[in-house]
């Protein structure tokens, strides 16, 4: 009896060469992911792309069913530059959900209450901070668009002040999306405390950005920095990046606050002491603007470690901050 062997081939794990590199999702995974997260933007544009339909072809096959909407319009909804909104419009949205084999209400539902959450309230930013005519300065020589097309998704930052009670850096962690189409560069400010030499912060890209131009104000201490993305964002699309702000310059410091002016995502900020220089007493705030009183104050306990936090789990349009007391 002749013998014989049975060839036996290793499963492959995950990490192992032979599963070969992740695969790209597929157009209608793409549409459906859309179709459920939004923008409406997005939603249009994967709808288009996993049917193959040329913006012409859907202006024809609108016209057959008695719409008349125009090849811009179209191209201007899918880029995010304008939103479906007059009568003709949102019937033109009901009818694309046929011509693009779409269920009903998939796409005219994220015109709706989704809308708000694409492009959250905004507040201007001369609000935000008190020196505001310099801010609006530098954001101008910036060529800085009025809503800045991001807004936060999560952001973590972390404040050092040193053992002569002086902020010395500020570490930040952040997580944006667009709300329109084209966005390239995210605007970070800094503020610094009394008697700040603007000309000695400098400032560093810590991941998926670099830095580029650099706007200061030394009067008043603003500096005011873009950190430039590798390629431009699409309306819904999201970043992830890293920066530092190192200053030491300033006067002893007694809070740090953060501007928002877009609300809806997760903040969480931690101001962590030098051991030489613990503050006796720590509460947080809220404000509307950068002016108004304090508003939500509550104390907060300095941990073993010597630092304090606070973490807020749905940003409104203003400023937060951590204050303290030194002995």
């Amino acid at each position: 009896m002749a013998a014989h062997s049975t060839d036996r081939r290793a499963t492959p794990r995950p990490g192992d060469p032979a599963l070969g590199s992740p695969r790209r999702p597929t157009p209608e995974a793409e549409l459906a992911e859309a179709l459920r997260t939004g923008p409406f933007s997005a939603a249009l544009r994967a709808a288009l792309a996993a049917r193959g339909l040329a913006l012409h072809r859907v202006q024809h096959r609108l016209a057959q069913r008695g719409i008349r909407v125009g090849v811009t319009s179209l191209s201007y909804w899918q880029r995010g530059v304008r939103r479906p909104e007059r009568p003709e419009s949102l019937r033109a949205v009901t009818a694309l959900e046929e011509v693009l084999e779409l269920p009903p209400h998939a796409l005219t539902r994220l015109i709706g209450p989704r809308a708000t959450s694409d492009r959250p309230p905004a507040r201007p930013y001369r609000t935000l901070l008190e020196p505001a005519a310099a801010l609006e300065s530098l954001l101008a020589s910036l060529a800085a668009p009025a809503d800045g097309g991001l807004h936060t998704v999560i952001h973590y930052e972390h404040v050092h002040i040193g053992a002569c009670r002086e902020l010395t850096a500020r570490d930040s962690h952040h997580v944006v999306r667009a709300h329109r189409d084209g966005v390239d560069r995210y605007l970070a400010i800094h503020h610094g405390d009394p008697g700040c030499d603007t000309e000695r912060v400098r400032v560093r890209g810590l991941g998926n950005c670099r830095v580029g131009r650099i706007r200061r104000h030394g009067a008043s201490g603003v500096i005011v920095v873009e950190l430039l993305f590798d390629g431009r964002l699409r309306a819904g699309e999201t970043a992830v990046l890293g920066y530092r702000f190192e200053d030491g310059t300033g006067a002893p410091s007694h809070e740090y606050v953060r501007g928002f002016t877009y609300g809806g995502g997760q903040y969480v900020l931690q101001v962590g002491f030098d051991r030489a220089a613990l503050p006796v007493h720590c509460r947080r705030f809220a404000r509307p603007t950068a002016t108004a009183p304090r508003e939500a104050v509550a104390d907060l306990t300095l941990n073993a470690h010597g630092s304090v936090h606070l973490v807020e789990q749905q940003i409104r349009p203003g400023v937060l901050g951590i204050t303290w007391e030194w002995d």
